[in-house]
């Protein structure tokens, strides 16, 4: 199935959660990530149960710090 992360496409095995896809797309850590999908925020607490549909628009947003 395809999605789009962050204006790219990706392909991914089959249907997945959110958390599955990050164990299979990024290498970083989760720490400060925000994730929106189809223009919705969800929450981490739902990661493990938000499934992935083909098509889906998925932003990966790290905070970082600055000044």
């Amino acid at each position: 199935m395809e999605v789009t992360i962050n204006n790219q496409n990706h392909q991914l095995n089959e249907a997945c959660s959110i958390e599955q896809m990050l164990a299979a797309v990024i290498s970083t850590g989760t720490d400060g990530l925000a994730i929106a999908v189809n223009q919705t925020i969800i929450s981490k607490s739902a990661w493990a149960e938000h499934v992935l549909h083909p098509g889906d628009q998925i932003i990966l947003i790290k905070a970082t710090q600055g000044g």
